[in-house]
């Protein structure tokens, strides 16, 4: 277990290194990785949505996952992880700026999610049914420009998430991918862990040699021992998972990186939304319910304009 040192030599116990991309190496198997821990990024997003638990755990996979997945790229924008159904729970949505700027929403049938819930019984906190037999999953890597835009899509497989992640990676990357991840409340708030490996291109195969299937094997092999418990353990680093899993294979790991629950949400966008809508038909909204009211998805945030201010939007709009 990894200890936290203060300066006046006493042991520092408690939260390790919650909300981190942890990227590592193994050296001898060609392997590539990174591991995620989500704590209170997590709980302060779920907090701000207040979900059904449902709901929320199939969102908190979908965070994590999108983080393990924009961590494996080089940009400067916004990757984003879609996945559209059409069961009670429609679409999961979550994006990371190459900042480590994260947040996320769920759309759904709040009494259809209730009656679903009750219907079938859930066994280890996997909800995947509610998102019904049909769908996709899509991956959007935004940089800005149209040129530097590139998305994926995929059908939905499997029966989980990472199944259905999994089967993109086998169908269009063609690059061999294995995934653990493992999502559960403690104290009354939802924790996740999760890693993700890869196998590099060989050297060896592309002069003509043999791949070393066995190494990428063992690898997988290494992932499936991890618990629930060393993933989600608040006070066990992740370094040390990885040591527990990987040391035989030379583990490597590098400078992880921090997130935080963000939104990029504002007034002035909100206004910009406002200014392609006819005015009379703000303006009836405003004799009837007394104010314009636009919510944000991602983080719930309510934007209230009344009679009078909608008088400076179109100012602005003509000036």
């Amino acid at each position: 277990m990894a200890i936290r040192i203060k300066k006046d030599g006493t042991e520092q116990s408690g939260l390790v290194d919650d909300n981190v991309v942890q990227p590592f190496r193994l050296e001898k198997s060609n392997v590539r990785g990174r591991m995620v821990r989500l704590g209170s990024v997590l709980a302060d997003m779920m907090r701000q949505h207040k979900y059904p638990p449902p709901v929320s755990a199939l969102l908190s996979e979908v965070v994590t996952l999108c983080l393990l997945l924009s961590g494996m790229l080089k940009y400067e924008g916004i990757f984003t992880l879609q996945i559209k159904g059409n069961g009670p729970i429609r679409l999961l949505v979550a994006d990371v700026t190459s900042r480590g700027e994260v947040r996320a929403y769920a759309g759904f049938d709040a009494a259809a999610v209730k009656k679903a819930a009750k219907r079938k019984k859930d066994t280890a906190h996997n909800h995947y049914h509610l998102l019904g037999k049909k769908g996709y999953i899509a991956f959007t890597v935004d940089q800005g420009s149209v040129d530097d835009r590139y998305q994926g899509i995929v059908e939905l497989k499997g029966s989980s998430i990472v199944d259905a992640v999994q089967h993109y990676f086998t169908q269009s990357e063609q690059i061999k991918t294995s995934f653990s991840l493992a999502v559960h409340p403690q104290d009354a708030q939802w924790r996740t862990g999760a890693i993700m490996i890869q196998q590099l291109p060989d050297e060896n195969a592309a002069k003509g040699g043999e791949s070393n299937i066995e190494d990428w094997t063992r690898a997988v092999m290494l992932l499936s021992t991890c618990t629930d418990g060393e993933m989600l353990s608040p006070v066990l680093a992740s370094a040390d998972v990885l040591y527990r899993l990987f040391h035989e294979d030379g583990v490597r790991v590098y400078s992880p990186t921090h997130v935080r629950f963000k939104c990029r949400c504002s007034r002035p966008k909100v206004v910009s939304i406002l200014r392609t809508i006819p005015r009379p038909e703000l303006e009836d909204i405003c004799e009837k319910e007394g104010h314009v009211s636009i919510k944000c998805e991602f983080c719930s945030e309510e934007y209230l304009f009344a009679k009078e201010q909608l008088d400076e939007v179109y100012e602005e709009k003509k000036s």
